[in-house]
């Protein structure tokens, strides 16, 4: 019945009016310089004297993307409905069919990362994006090592041959927006997959550092932010404790297409990159992330409770924006990997994420976050926090587990009497599962997925 509603409320949706507004105009440029990408850390919550700072939750719902198809001519009319159920306001496409894109953006404020690897073709689809106000980022070639480029009449990437067509591209982009009067404040994304260079054209930096030894000279700029596909799904590497958690971490050397094998030592020849110190501040996105929900464990619950865990760990650890792959089944490809099944019937993973989304739904800024004194004694090594607020002033404590079996109990403490305190949990609605009063500590169960402690 709660499928039925659902698919009922989806063929409605077009109609309605738009969820939030439009996110305000991101700022890009030179890594390092102002007004430009911030590092990663500046999105973290970090506790000190007299309780831990939040994050405003209009933040972290503005770090929400999915891939879409609308390139490919796939219809955005099935993409309205489903955009807004989710909550998610960033969608990664391609710059053909910009109609559609931009109905997307007049409907509901939804702002759109343009990938691809023709530099001229990518500025013009930049600028009329921007001119709409639907333009999030930039972002070149997408992964060259399984979809080779010719640039300049040079053919670049794949698994054998040189890369510096392929270097050549981004480095070329990066110049043209940045000189461009209305992209040049707009974020430019790196190369995706730039870990599989098979000659040392430097793709492994945002900007090449002296003595770096690459063929690329030293000063070029390819990007402000660091681009991985560090799927959650691990390439087949089951479900394990901690399954988001590992994938997003940016020093980790292991089965997940990371921050570290792209930027730190490229995975596949080894050329060095950043230490690990620079990589936890490296500014980063992910542009493609996902669980596929037939082929990999679990089926399509495990799917939902492992891609809300995505977008929060990701979050936590340092990831400005994360695009899930995909929107809609069979898109693109032949897998399961949609939020959506192909009849655009929501899967548990669309309503779990409809629920974190619509729990914390605020679509002002938060100019200067609180503070909240709580704790978490004996935090399990599975259970995981963000602190975020309303600006209406509520505290969002969202805690997640990632144990693939069991649970753990914790307490809550809260440094002080509250008057209310409301329980979520995404797997079972948006509505509070429990409402407390006048209580210090909050005892929760928590297993495998995200929990929401709202703190009046």
């Amino acid at each position: 019945m709660k499928n039925a509603l659902l698919v009922l409320v989806l063929g409605l949706a077009i109609a309605a009016g738009p969820a939030c507004a439009a996110p305000s105009t991101p700022s890009g440029g030179e890594e390092g310089a102002s007004g430009t990408a911030q590092a990663a850390h500046s999105f973290i919550a970090s506790p000190g004297r007299g309780g831990t700072t939040a994050i405003g939750a209009e933040t972290f719902l503005s770090s929400l993307g999915v891939n879409t198809h609308v390139d490919q001519g796939y219809n955005p009319d099935f993409y309205a409905p489903a955009l807004r159920f989710l909550g998610v306001r960033n969608i990664r496409d391609g710059e053909r069919n910009l109609a559609g894109d931009i109905m997307l953006h007049r409907r509901d404020g939804i702002r759109v990362d343009v990938v691809g690897a023709d530099v001229s073709g990518l500025i013009a689809a930049a600028r009329t994006l921007a001119e709409a106000g639907a333009l999030l980022s930039i972002e070149g070639p997408n992964e060259p090592n399984n979809f080779p480029i010719t640039y300049a009449g040079q053919r670049g990437g794949g698994t054998s041959g040189s890369w510096l067509a392929v270097a050549k591209l981004q480095r070329d982009l990066y110049r043209a927006v940045k000189s461009d009067p209305v992209l040049r404040h707009y974020p430019v994304f790196d190369v995706s997959e730039g870990g599989a260079e098979n000659d040392n054209v430097g793709l492994q930096f945002l900007t090449i550092p002296a003595g770096a030894g690459t063929v690329m000279p030293e000063g070029t700029r390819y990007a402000d932010y660091a681009n991985a596909h560090n799927y959650v799904s691990g390439n087949g590497a089951g479900y394990v404790n901690n399954q988001a958690w590992l994938a997003a971490d940016p020093t980790l050397n292991g089965r997940w297409d990371g921050l570290f094998g792209e930027y730190g030592i490229t995975w596949k020849r080894h050329f060095r990159g950043y230490p690990n110190a620079r990589l936890q501040t490296l500014p980063r996105v992910t542009t493609e992330t996902g669980w596929d929900s037939v082929s990999d464990v679990g089926g399509e619950r495990t799917q939902g409770v492992v891609l809300v865990n995505t977008y929060l760990a990701q979050f936590t650890r340092g990831w400005r924006y994360t695009f899930i792959y995909e929107l809609g089944d069979g898109q693109g490809g032949s897998g399961h990997q949609g939020l959506f099944r192909s009849d655009w019937t929501p899967k548990p993973a669309a309503i779990d994420i409809h629920d974190l989304t619509s729990i914390l739904a605020d679509d002002r800024p938060v100019a200067a976050p609180g503070r909240l004194d709580y704790s978490i004694p004996n935090q399990p090594a599975t259970v995981h926090d963000l602190l975020l607020q309303k600006s209406d002033g509520l505290f969002e404590l969202v805690v997640w587990g990632e144990q693939v079996f069991g649970s753990n109990a914790i307490t809550i403490r809260l440094g002080g009497v509250h008057p209310e305190v409301k329980i979520y949990d995404v797997t079972i609605g948006a509505r509070p599962i429990e409402t407390l009063h006048d209580v210090s500590t909050v005892p929760l169960m928590v297993s495998d997925h995200a929990m929401i402690v709202e703190i009046d």
